[in-house]
């Protein structure tokens, strides 16, 4: 029986399944079926599918009924997927280590289970993590195309902002200067080179850097990828005047930065800085101290205000899309 699909090519087919079950479109009913080189995904509203998405009436075959860890455990965990490694949140290890085993038995393809063990620190922005099931920290994820080695032990990386990483990709262009000033392993800098730009990405964390530059090969950019692994305001000397285009994705401290994103500028160029503020006026803060950072050599128009998820009561990540114009 034909059920509405979204189409996709095999290689988007994580990205694009994960996006439509943020939105809760997904027909759990049938199952995932390729055809053709490409992907059929059912959904079970074809008209609140997004526009850039593909819906096509395809014979998808019933759902095979699979084992979750609901199933095993009669309650429906929390837990976030990276790659083959499955993350859990649990202060209580005794549940922690039940949710683990659930996993482990249930159909989810998994070679590692981990619970964190720490808030995120420190400059270099990582976490403890007790390893409950399985030997390493290190995973292979996949996001819109692109395959992203990293051992989330060594570095950050947030599954969580493909969909607005994404955003801003599609906004490149090919033979655009690109300065990511907080590369980490490169899911906005591969991305970016792979839609044409020569991108410079740095990150205070040496094995980030590393990662990335392994990234960049292994998605076939290492020549339009450049990695510098330091503080970006002791690089930004070497690139004055060169970017079209710059992604400040340190929330809680980009603000601290921008004097070196504005040397970093070209005589046009876009700015993607990221912030997290309170719900009232969550824009106002990012947008002043932008334009006390740019001026008066650059008049600023503000392109875009989004806001990109929830991150505690009553605070939001938001991003503001900048364009810098030399007077």
């Amino acid at each position: 029986m034909a059920v509405p699909c979204v189409r996709v090519p095999v290689d988007d087919g994580e990205a694009t399944r994960q996006r439509l079950a943020d939105a809760d479109l997904i027909d759990d009913t049938h199952a995932i079926a390729a055809a053709d080189g490409a992907l059929h995904i059912p959904v079970t509203d074809a008209a609140a599918v997004p526009d850039a998405l593909s819906v096509v009436s395809f014979d998808a075959p019933p759902r095979r009924t699979q084992t979750t860890p609901a199933d095993i455990l009669g309650f429906d965990p929390s837990y976030a997927r990276l790659g083959d490694i499955v993350i859990v949140d649990e202060d209580d290890s005794d549940r922690a280590h039940a949710i683990a085993d659930a996993v482990v038995e249930s159909d989810i393809p998994v070679e590692a289970v981990l619970n964190r063990a720490s808030k995120i620190k420190g400059e270099q922005r990582v976490r403890e993590w007790d390893v409950i099931a399985g030997d390493s920290t290190e995973t292979v994820h996949r996001e819109y195309g692109h395959a992203f080695a990293l051992d989330v032990a060594a570095v950050y990386f947030s599954p969580r902002l493909a969909t607005e990483r994404h955003r801003v990709v599609e906004q490149v262009t090919a033979g655009e200067h690109v300065f990511d000033m907080f590369a980490g392993v490169g899911p906005y800098a591969v991305p970016m080179a792979s839609a044409g730009a020569r991108v410079v990405a740095t990150d205070v964390n040496e094995t980030a850097i590393d990662y990335l530059q392994a990234n960049a090969a292994r998605n076939g950019v290492a020549d339009r990828v450049t990695g510098v692994a330091g503080d970006v305001r002791e690089v930004a000397g070497e690139y004055t005047g060169w970017a079209d285009r710059i992604v400040m994705n340190l929330p809680h401290t980009a603000d601290e930065f921008l004097e070196t994103a504005v040397a970093l500028a070209g005589d046009e160029c876009t700015l993607h800085f990221y912030d997290i503020q309170h719900e009232d006026g969550r824009f106002d803060a990012g947008e002043a101290a932008i334009r006390a950072a740019a001026r008066p050599a650059y008049d600023v128009t503000v392109a875009t205000r989004h806001t990109v998820r929830s991150y505690a009561p009553h605070e939001f990540n938001v991003v503001l899309d900048v364009s810098l114009s030399r007077r």
